[in-house]
């Protein structure tokens, strides 16, 4: 299997790539349209178009972009064998935590098209950076490989 998957490595890698500028392009949007919510009173016809452009944004791209995102990931790693090496291992951390925070964030927006307001729009701004951080950290293990 392993050399079905160097066949297509190209490929494998290709998906992988477009599939995380997606999910991060929809990580970074998120958060925005939850601060853009606060402006409408819960029960609002514009609190509801919100919640209905935080649901697309959720089903079409977020979510099955996650998914595409780890199936490419680790048949890259299993093609290149890298499973033993520490640079993986951290990355594989890191994407842990950016997944979490998917999901976290996914909840934090089901609360608001529900009423709540369980995050200020200062927590939004900041929170809105965790992406751009572990994407940082991500890239740079990717590419130098330290160990």
């Amino acid at each position: 299997m392993q050399d079905a998957l160097l066949a297509i490595y190209q490929w494998l890698k290709i998906g992988h790539v477009i599939f995380m500028v997606f999910w991060l392009a929809g990580l970074f949007m998120l958060p925005r349209q939850c601060i853009y919510m606060l402006d409408h009173a819960p029960g609002s016809d514009g609190e509801a178009k919100w919640a209905v452009r935080m649901g697309k944004l959720r089903k079409i791209i977020l979510t099955p972009s996650l998914v595409l995102v780890w199936v490419f990931g680790l048949l890259l790693a299993f093609s290149g064998g890298w499973f033993d090496n520490g640079w993986l291992h951290a990355k594989l951390l890191l994407v842990v935590a950016l997944s979490g925070y998917h999901g976290w964030l996914v909840a934090q927006t089901k609360k608001m098209a529900r009423g709540a307001r369980p995050l200020s729009e200062k927590t939004l701004r900041m929170i809105g950076e965790v992406p751009g951080l572990l994407l940082v950290l991500i890239v740079t293990l990717v590419y130098i490989k330290p160990f």
